[in-house]
């Protein structure tokens, strides 16, 4: 009899985690595209009213004593870094995509040259050849600027020369000859810096002459001026002349100046999870300029029907996701890989799920290199006590010997168990805290670590041991 229910257990096991393995679900999503019209940031007629402008207050600065940008005190070209900050509170991975370089082919259309001597970029039929870098926000880039989550940050130090704001944000054409609200920055060797497109409003409030300092904020990414959706539009010129444009990445193909602007120059193609979230539905992305509805929720009832998601940045084609649901006690409900068939500038994929089991769940994905993950409570919703014990983690794992173990909270009582459900190591305390488990006299294999604090708090972890 003994002999059976041990079978049974191991098959049980077996079968759990062959469930483990993929899931049962049809997978949603697909490209984002951002621009698809590929319509110009600025027309002519607009650049070179911003140029007159820009020169115009250039003189009136100096004129006043106040230009910092002297020839007698030159300095090197700047060093960027990135100019988009996540406002603080946001939780998502990373909040951009790239689409499109500048274009270093001057015929057009669809004569297409950049940096890295490919054709991200783009031109079109009346003569416009994209001069800066569009920087989109993504994803849910709608939604993020009502909430004012994505910063435009200056990438360097320097004067702010010129601001333009109180025009409309949430432009959808490219006929329009609404201008854009932006700031303007130029640095010690008298290059200047556009940061366009900037939501109505959100401009610093520091005037026209001030410093900023590099990463100093600026605004919030908007669609002010010729713009589809928000993003970021990044031009830079070597002087006030505005006769060199600079493209500040190193490559190949970069015919205006011979080295990097950044400090840290990100590759061409910069595969990465932007965000792995939990959904009730679908998100929906209606047209512009309608703010999108994520639908996103971290709680959720035992038995509801959960949409996992994630969004990437340059997807490539050839590489594959790994994706986990992992269930309160650490072990999978899912586990398995995503292949991706295709390259996108934006992408997002969904799957679908029933959590079972009340506690905090966990949604990882791995890609390029990167894990996120998110996590998301089944049951009750977790008061602070609980959340701070849903931290508590072990290391190492797997181990050999000794566990040691990191709460917020006093541990009180740590119970090993085996597959079969024996328990094989107790410890209990009073008043003192078990900070670490002397295991060697475990066999090797598997083991469920269960926790309690306290407050009457428990929490499961799957261990193994070598």
């Amino acid at each position: 009899m003994k002999t059976k229910i041990t079978l049974l257990a191991i098959a049980l096991f077996l079968i759990e985690i062959c469930l483990a393995q993929t899931p049962n679900v049809k997978v949603g999503g697909g490209e984002f595209k951002f621009n698809p019209e590929k319509s110009p940031c600025l027309t002519h007629q607009q650049r070179s009213n911003i140029f007159e402008n820009l020169q115009t207050s250039i003189e009136d600065l100096r004129q006043q004593n106040r230009l910092s940008f002297s020839e007698t005190r030159r300095g090197n070209h700047p060093l960027f870094i990135w100019p988009l900050k996540k406002a603080d509170g946001l939780e998502y991975n990373d909040v951009y995509g790239i689409s499109g370089y500048v274009d270093h082919n001057s015929s057009f259309p669809n004569q297409l040259t950049d940096y890295n001597c490919g054709a991200r970029s783009y031109d079109t039929n009346d003569g416009y050849n994209h001069q800066g870098i569009d920087m989109f926000t993504w994803p849910f880039g709608w939604k993020m600027m009502d909430n004012d989550e994505v910063e435009i940050i200056a990438a360097a130090a320097g004067q702010i020369i010129f601001k333009s704001d109180g025009n409309f944000d949430r432009s959808c054409s490219f006929d329009t000859t609404t201008p854009w609200n932006a700031v303007y920055v130029q640095h010690t060797d008298g290059s200047i810096a556009l940061y366009g497109h900037m939501k109505d409003g959100s401009p610093t409030t520091k005037s026209v002459g001030d410093m900023v300092f590099e990463g100093e904020y600026l605004g919030i990414v908007g669609s002010s001026g010729v713009s589809t959706g928000p993003h970021l539009h990044f031009e830079i010129y070597t002087d006030n002349t505005f006769s060199q444009l600079v493209d500040p990445y190193d490559g190949g193909c970069n015919n205006l100046n011979p080295d990097s602007w950044w400090q840290s120059q990100r590759p061409y193609n910069n595969p990465g999870i932007n965000a792995a979230l939990t959904h009730t539905a679908d998100p929906i992305f209606p047209a512009c300029p309608t703010t999108e509805t994520s639908n996103e929720s971290n709680q959720f009832d035992v038995g509801d029907e959960v949409f996992f998601t994630i969004f990437l940045r340059d997807q490539e084609a050839g590489t594959s996701v790994n994706l986990r649901i992992v269930k309160p006690d650490d072990t999978d409900l899912f586990n398995f890989n995503f292949d991706l068939t295709d390259d996108y500038y934006a992408s997002w994929w969904r799957w679908n799920a029933f959590p079972n089991v009340e506690g905090e769940w966990k949604w990882v994905a791995t890609y390029a290199g990167e894990t996120v993950t998110h996590t998301f409570n089944v049951g009750e919703a977790l008061n602070v006590d609980e959340q701070d014990f849903e931290t508590t983690s072990v290391y190492p794992n797997p181990f050999n010997e000794v566990l040691n173990i990191s709460s917020k909270k006093r541990i009180i009582k740590a119970e090993v168990i085996d597959i079969l459900g024996k328990t094989v190591f107790l410890e209990q305390q009073v008043s003192e805290d078990i900070k670490t488990l002397n295991l060697s006299n475990l066999s090797n294999g598997m083991y469920f670590l269960r926790l309690e604090s306290d407050t009457k708090e428990t929490k499961t972890i799957k261990l193994v041991k070598n």
